[in-house]
């Protein structure tokens, strides 16, 4: 039996394109980890015909994920709980029970932790401890909440000012709580003082292969860009990009979100849109890229964000041509290349293309990607949750304030 026992509430399916969730997940070997994939609306199928067999798949019971997880689909859920609090607490009563029924099949009994991502989980702890004859307090010290993004600045059916409600509840009675970036990490430490900033990182075995590859040499410009497609990125920079360079390529790699529109495809030729590929075969389309594309646009969403491509980037030690968001690529100026306005931004995309193969920039690029592996996120995490494991450098541990639990004056 695992040392310690997780309930995992994720808002990414866990077989998709690994994020923060899986990469840590897959990585708490020592434990019993119920992952549990984000919920659909029971509308969903109205716009997406493929969500129609999720409303099902909650039924079928657990599947094997890596190591000691183990993978479950979330009921469904009442849609608009982003712009309404009492269907959202309506929606976890339910989900608190169906969680309470895996929880005791599993035999997780009363001391195991809840590690969520989405303000959702604010009205789920007090049912679920309820359900499961818990003391709410005794749940909430073991809630640890793991913010990736600014959620309230997401476009759709949100009122920024409930979903920002949700997250003061979540953070501010969370026993513990990371932030993948400065501006989220300081706005949360607000109501809980054990906040603690880290980072996205990268699977950097899998994208330092990259850099022993060899290119090959009558390969047209070519500016690559590895994510997925959604409203936060700068498609004005990647199409000023493709008219500067008509002879290169623009290779995009990855799906396409809701609400974006790429039929402005049609009209850029040497824009190439490669769809959803594989994270096994990123290093062989990557080591064609003479510079890496980091585009996102200058808004409340993509200001405070930490993108797990800007990591694989480095670890490729592929020269990086970044827009000036999020905010923390800014730190990186030494090795990368930031473009402040459009113009700015192609005329570095040349400038990029053109390092030598030698520079000792690509170096920094890769040392930097190396401490910023999933491997050593881990220990930060592990170090602050006094879970043991190997030992981690004091100054790599970045906390916003002093640990000591919740902010007394927030109860």
């Amino acid at each position: 039996m695992s040392e310690r026992k997780i309930l995992c509430l994720s808002t990414s399916n866990y077989d998709s394109v690994p994020t923060r969730k899986q990469n840590v997940m897959n990585r708490l070997t020592d434990a019993d980890i119920l992952y549990v994939d984000p919920p659909v609306t029971w509308i969903a199928p109205l716009r997406d015909p493929a969500a129609r067999g999720r409303l099902s798949a909650y039924r079928k019971g657990g599947r094997p994920g890596k190591g000691g997880v183990t993978v479950y689909a979330s009921r469904p859920v009442l849609p608009f709980y982003n712009k309404q609090r009492r269907i959202n607490r309506h929606n976890q009563k339910k989900m608190a029970l169906y969680l309470a029924d895996i929880l005791k099949e599993h035999g997780f009994g009363t001391d195991f932790y809840v590690w969520c991502y989405s303000p959702a989980s604010a009205d789920l702890i007090a049912p679920l401890a309820c359900a499961l004859g818990i003391e709410e307090e005794a749940l909430w010290t073991r809630t640890i909440y793991d913010c990736v993004d600014r959620h309230s600045a997401y476009p759709g059916l949100i009122d920024p000012a409930v979903v920002d409600g949700m997250e003061r509840d979540l953070a501010k009675n969370a026993g513990v709580v990371f932030a993948t970036a400065d501006g989220l990490a300081r706005r949360l430490s607000a109501w809980n003082s054990n906040t603690h900033l880290i980072p996205n990182g990268v699977d950097y075995e899998l994208f330092s292969r990259v850099a022993d590859m060899t290119s090959k040499p009558d390969r047209p410009l070519t500016l690559g860009f590895v994510g997925m497609l959604q409203e936060c990125i700068d498609y004005d920079a990647i199409r000023a990009a493709a008219r500067a360079f008509p002879e290169g390529r623009i290779v995009l790699i990855g799906g396409v979100l809701p609400g974006v529109d790429l039929n402005w495809l049609n009209d850029y030729p040497n824009v190439m849109h490669l769809g959803l590929v594989s994270q096994a075969q990123l290093p062989n389309l990557m080591a064609d890229f003479h510079a890496c594309l980091n585009v996102f646009a200058q808004n409340e969403l993509s200001k405070h964000v930490s993108p797990l491509k800007f990591y694989e980037y480095l670890a490729t030690g592929k020269p990086v041509v970044s827009t000036p968001y999020p905010l923390q690529v800014q730190a990186y100026r030494s090795c990368i290349y930031i473009g402040d306005t459009t113009e700015e931004f192609v005329a570095k995309c040349a400038e990029a293309a053109a390092e030598p193969q030698n520079d000792p920039r690509k170096a920094e690029r890769m040392l930097i990607a190396g401490s910023a592996s999933w491997d050593e996120r881990l220990k930060e995490m592990r170090a602050v949750l006094g879970w043991g494991g190997a030992a981690i450098h004091s100054d790599s541990l970045r906390s916003i304030a002093i640990h000591g639990g919740k902010n007394e004056t927030d109860r």
